[in-house]
């Protein structure tokens, strides 16, 4: 690319977090950032003493040394909401709490995504690909249940096995999580010594199994309140919200609903998520993908079909920006009578791209120790038995998903129920598992009665 086509690129990424994913999520919780022009000399240097440090799976993509330009954005590890005490401590704990409910669209044609979240399902296919070496526990909807026991189960389930999906940083320096694929060794007891000044400053208890898990569980504690808490009076922009209770709000993989049914107990009714916090925001954007990718993908052809025929009319139809007022304003038709006009896939397909990317996207949750006298009311502040915390929650990774990914998407959904439905449903019922068998075709032989 011309360093033209990079400015132009990163301008795109700097104004769709400005003028539509703040309108989403709120002014406090998005930083979009601002480009800027540096020394290429200075950018190679910085390509050399970096790539040493990149994990593995990202070292086959290039840092961009010809154009000179970069965006700058606030380091997320530090507290966002104002500057306080820089020399204290800071720990910051990222999640990706990924899809946070179960398709309701009518376009659906496997019944299995009406009953197991996609997280669930990939698992198993991510699990037969190498990618990880075992499925977690943890399961979206869980966490976005607003459910304070199914809250702290699903990051219980995190902390266990984080995969790519919770990093905690101490300083900004990675102390827990995934440096790689497969690098995913947890080991609570040294996540304890480095938590134990923050959660227990005294110094008051004794090493062992049990400080471990009482400063484990203190830390979950500490993320489900900020998670539940709301730290920017803005709602979700001009959006009328999509009702949550037209999706399940429970997963029939999930390994909290099984031991639910497992001791013959009802299911937890969803509590439902405070309308303020950045879960609340985040579930209702993903929930923009209102036909699935399913009843998605149709209408992406026939947008295709008719870029064929107009290729001219690309720039009209904003679908590489402006990501300006007038894109916001095109996503908040919330219909879903097609009536058959490319206007209508159109508005869709962009709609479908803003929920891939709150699917996708990252929660920071940066906290400080604070003492009493110092917490006013401007600052958020969180209690535990020991400490008390002033934190920030921001949100990161809000690049807009690409158009031309959709076909990967609708190909990639296909992979992953059939796997889910030959290979782990089919072996629970005893009745598939004898139809299914590996590389055989399945015959339906009908007998007369």
């Amino acid at each position: 690319q011309t360093p033209e086509e990079i400015l132009h690129h990163l301008q795109n990424i700097v104004d769709f977090g400005k003028h539509v994913m703040k309108r989403f999520f709120g002014e406090n919780y998005v930083h979009h950032g601002e480009i800027i022009q540096l020394p290429l000399d200075f950018v190679r240097q910085l390509c050399l003493k970096i790539q040493p440090e990149r994990p593995e799976s990202r070292c086959d993509k290039d840092m961009d040394t010809l154009s000179g330009y970069a965006m700058c954005l606030p380091n997320l590890t530090r507290l966002q909401t104002y500057r306080f005490v820089e020399h204290r401590p800071i720990l910051c704990i990222e999640i990706k709490p990924k899809c946070g409910f179960i398709p309701f669209s009518s376009h659906v044609s496997q019944e299995i995504k009406h009953k197991v979240c996609r997280y669930c399902m990939h698992q198993h296919l991510k699990v037969a690909n190498g990618k990880w070496k075992r499925p977690s526990k943890y399961c979206p909807l869980d966490l976005f249940s607003g459910n304070k026991q199914r809250m702290h189960f699903a990051l219980k389930s995190l902390l266990q096995e984080a995969q790519n999906n919770l990093k905690i940083f101490k300083n900004g320096e990675l102390i827990y999580g995934c440096k790689d694929d497969q690098d995913c060794v947890s080991d609570w007891n040294e996540l304890a010594r480095h938590l134990k000044p923050f959660f227990f400053p005294s110094n008051g208890l004794v090493s062992g199994p049990h400080c471990t898990r009482t400063i484990v569980k203190e830390l979950i504690h500490v993320i489900t309140m900020t998670l539940l808490s709301s730290t920017d009076a803005c709602r979700a922009g001009d959006m009328k919200t999509v009702p949550v209770s037209q999706g399940r709000s429970y997963c029939e993989a999930s390994a909290f609903n099984k031991e639910l049914v497992r001791n013959g107990k009802h299911k937890l009714e969803s509590s439902g998520l405070p309308r303020g916090c950045l879960l609340y925001k985040t579930l209702q954007a993903q929930m923009l993908d209102m036909l699935d990718i399913e009843g998605l993908y149709p209408l992406y052809s026939r947008v295709e079909q008719y870029l064929e025929e107009f290729p001219e009319e690309r720039s009209t139809l904003q679908i590489d920006g402006p990501y300006n007022e007038a894109f916001y304003e095109k996503l908040l038709d919330l219909s879903t009578e097609d009536d058959g006009t490319v206007a209508f896939a159109l508005t869709k397909v962009q709609q479908y791209r803003i929920a891939m990317t709150a699917k996708d996207c990252s929660i920071m949750i940066a906290l400080s120790p604070c003492l009493q006298d110092e917490c006013s009311e401007q600052r958020p502040v969180v209690l535990t038995s020991k400490s008390r915390f002033t934190f920030s929650v921001s949100v990161l990774d809000l690049d807009l998903k690409p158009y031309e990914s959709i076909p990967h998407q609708y190909k990639l959904d296909g992979k992953i129920v059939n796997y889910y439905l030959k290979n782990v449903q089919a072996k629970d019922d005893p009745v598939l598992s004898s139809l299914f068998k590996e590389n055989e075709d399945c015959t339906l032989v009908l007998h007369k009665v």
